[in-house]
């Protein structure tokens, strides 16, 4: 976990210089550290961006106390495990670790509203889509049928075209992380979930 260091270490020190508590906390990969406009989209919920680069949902568990221990927030916005499976992780694995992320969520804040994005239907990891759609059934479940404070954003359906396929719009050319369109689609489909 050493390559995180140094983005870890910069909202280490974004929270301490912080003034004022925010409402939502939006955590997880590069696909949210990325995202230009998140706290203007979303400035009715006072919301911070505690994104970092290429992170796992591994790294985001195991990383949770030096990123959020000081943080009081009132709803929480989660989208990792897309780089886990990148990385040839199993979906089993994908979801002990949200297990495990949701029960420090719990411990630390108690049963605020969470929201799991699930995974983007990805040009750049079709080829293991397959991975993507049973990770997000087995979360989904999961928040079904057992974390009642926690809401699946179903991200996937919505960033496909008419043949079941990623639409290309939504994606810059390495064909992983997201265009300016590809942000509209998730910031209406989360504020959707939000409101």
């Amino acid at each position: 976990m050493f390559w995180y260091h140094d983005e870890i270490e910069a909202l280490e020190k974004q929270r301490t210089a912080s003034e004022h508590n925010p409402d939502t906390i939006f955590y997880g990969s590069s696909t949210i550290r990325l995202w230009p406009d998140l706290q203007t989209d979303f400035k009715d919920l006072n919301a911070v961006n505690l994104g970092f680069g290429g992170s796992t949902l591994a790294a985001c568990t195991w990383f949770f106390d030096r990123v959020m221990l000081g943080y009081q927030p009132k709803r929480l916005v989660l989208y990792a495990g897309d780089n886990d499976l990148g990385d040839g992780r199993h979906p089993e694995e994908v979801f002990l670790f949200f297990q495990q992320f949701a029960a420090r969520v719990n411990h630390e804040f108690g049963d605020i509203p969470c929201y799991y994005i699930t995974l983007k239907p990805s040009i750049a990891r079709w080829g293991i889509v397959d991975r993507f759609k049973f990770t997000n059934h087995i979360i989904g479940e999961e928040i079904k049928n057992n974390l009642p404070n926690w809401h699946l954003i179903d991200i996937f359906s919505a960033m496909l075209n008419a043949d079941g396929y990623p639409n290309a719009e939504y994606f810059l050319d390495d064909g992983l992380h997201l265009s300016e369109k590809g942000y509209d689609v998730w910031r209406d489909s989360i504020k959707n979930a939000l409101s």
